[in-house]
This record gives C-alpha cells, sequence and structure tokens, in this order.
C-alpha cells in the first residue's frame, strides 16, 4: 500500500474469488464510489480527497479495469453485485453508501433492490434505474439511437481491435468532445485514461460488460425483472446534456424507490458528470450523505 501526495492509499482487497484495486482515504462510514465504462478510479479524482474528510471512501477498479483483476467471465450483474458486496464485507462493514456514475450506477440500483441491507444511502449519477433504460429502448427511437454501441459491442472481438487500434483517438473524443464542459479533461487526463485502457485485457473485459447484459442466458431477466423498490434513501445527479442518454430516462424514476427521492439536473453538463461539475456534485454528495451524521451530531455507527 503506497500513500500519495493527495492523502490517499492504494490497495488491493480480496473479493468473490478475485483482487480489486482499490484507492482508500479517510475514516468513519463507509462511501463506496463505482465508475463507469470506460473509466477508473480516477473519475472520483475530485471527490475522493472531500468526501474523505467526513467518511472512509473506497473507489475501486471494477472488475476486469485498470488494476483489477481480468478474468474470462463473471460480468454478469450478479457477479459485479457480489464483487461489491464482498469489498464491503472485506473492509469490515455491513453496509455502505453507494454513490456510482454510468456502468457503475447499473450494479448500484441492482444492489439496493436486491440488497436492501447492504445500502444506507444511494447516489446514482447519469444512469438511469433499470427498468426505464429498458422502457426506453424499446419505445424510444432517440434512446435507441444514442445507444447503438450497445449492440455493436456484441461483435466478437471486432470493437476492442478497433478501439485499440485509435485508442488515442478513442479517449480523446470520448472524453474531450463529448464533454459539455470543455476544461473539464487535460492533456495529462487523456493520458492517463489511456494508459489504463491500453493494459492487457482491459478493453475486451469493458466491452464484456455489454455482451453480458444481452447474453441469452439473461435476456429473460433483462424484460421481465420485476422492480423490488428501494428502500435507500436516493439522490438521482443528472447532467442535462448527456450526449448517450437521454434526459426523458430520469422520468417516473420516483416510482421504483419507496424511500425518500431526490432528483437533480445540472445545467451545462454532460455524461461525465462528476468530472465536468465537480463542485456542484461535490456539494450535493456532502448534503446528501451527511444528513444522517447532522441528525446525529456527528455520531452515526460506522455500520460495522
Amino acid at each position: 500500500m503506497t500513500a500519495l501526495a493527495a492523502g490517499w492509499q492504494h490497495q488491493f482487497v480480496e473479493t468473490n474469488g478475485i483482487r480489486l484495486h482499490c484507492v482508500l482515504q479517510g475514516e468513519g462510514d463507509l462511501v463506496v464510489l463505482l465508475h463507469g465504462f470506460p473509466e477508473f478510479w480516477y473519475s472520483w479524482r475530485h471527490q475522493i480527497p472531500v468526501l474523505a474528510k467526513h467518511f472512509k471512501v473506497v473507489a475501486p477498479d471494477l472488475r476486469g479495469y485498470n488494476d483489477s483483476d481480468k478474468p474470462e467471465s463473471g460480468y454478469d450483474m450478479q457477479t459485479l453485485m457480489d464483487d461489491i458486496r464482498g469489498l464491503i464485507t472485506a473492509l469490515g462493514y455491513k453496509r455502505a453508501h453507494i454513490v456510482a456514475h454510468d456502468w457503475g450506477g447499473s450494479i448500484a440500483w441492482h444492489l439496493a433492490q436486491q440488497y436492501p441491507k447492504v445500502v444506507d444511502r444511494l447516489v446514482v449519477l447519469n444512469c438511469p434505474h433499470p427498468q426505464r433504460m429498458v422502457q426506453e429502448l424499446v419505445t424510444n427511437l432517440d434512446q435507441l439511437r444514442r445507444s447503438w454501441y450497445f449492440l455493436g459491442f456484441q461483435v466478437p472481438w471486432l470493437p476492442e481491435w478497433l478501439i485499440q487500434r485509435n485508442l488515442n483517438e478513442f479517449v480523446r473524443r470520448l472524453f474531450q468532445e463529448q464533454a459539455i464542459r470543455k476544461g473539464a479533461f487535460s492533456s495529462r487526463d487523456i493520458e492517463i485514461y489511456q494508459a489504463a485502457l491500453a493494459k492487457p485485457g482491459v478493453l475486451p473485459a469493458a466491452i464484456n460488460y455489454y455482451r453480458a447484459m444481452f447474453a441469452p442466458a439473461q435476456l429473460p431477466k433483462l424484460f421481465t425483472q420485476v422492480a423490488t423498490p428501494i428502500t435507500a434513501p436516493t439522490l438521482l445527479l443528472w447532467g442535462e446534456e448527456d450526449f448517450a442518454l437521454s434526459k426523458k430516462l430520469t422520468e417516473d424514476t420516483e416510482r421504483f424507490i419507496s424511500a425518500p427521492f431526490l432528483l437533480k439536473y445540472i445545467s451545462q453538463c454532460g455524461h461525465w458528470i462528476q468530472q465536468e461539475a465537480p463542485q456542484t456534485v461535490n456539494r450535493e454528495l456532502l448534503t446528501f450523505l451527511r444528513a444522517d451524521q447532522e441528525k446525529s451530531n456527528g455520531k452515526l455507527g460506522q455500520g460495522r
């Protein structure tokens, strides 16, 4: 474990039969930060030190990403949830606040539905509730157009080969060009993301998330799964000008949640919300996650 100048630490945590590389900082109640495609823990660089003033923060590289293990299988939702449940347990906690973006958000929604005792508070950034996503893919041509890559990634080996051949351009376009707030990603940020994606096995693993989603064994669940009401207080933050996910996906989300629910839009902000509007996101996270702490004068138990 090596401490960085920023105060966080790198650590490998064994969970669900694999090792996840994690960045950790702080003490107290646990906050787990789950990144999306095609990122890694670095996407939370603006949030980790701020949250760590009040919580123990862990930002893992999800299965297959960056320095975490990259098995050939295990990219189905059940296994991904078990990775996070095991991570929480391995860190000595029974439950945690979950903050998640994009693919991490999908894991978080499912985790809160299926394992409510594990999730204290849920914050999702630019990722719709799974049932809303399925509804819009089936009925909304605009969202189907935006999500064309879901189907493109079903082709064996070709997507990762094409991306690998043009990796720098892929990363630059995806982050710098698709961001609404153009100053969000420096040239150094692009280099860091490119280096993480260039590691052996990362691109096939990242794309396998999408392949597992549409695997024959998963398709019946995708379209028939009953939405168990989420019992954790939930905050949905949404950059209004997301290139991949329509704002319409946020509509009616409250019907899937039986606990207090907040939906907040961030204007002039795109898909990479926590990196495009870090100060706004940090303020919303602290207000929402510290609500229970403030009610108990900072004496809330750690859930160990």
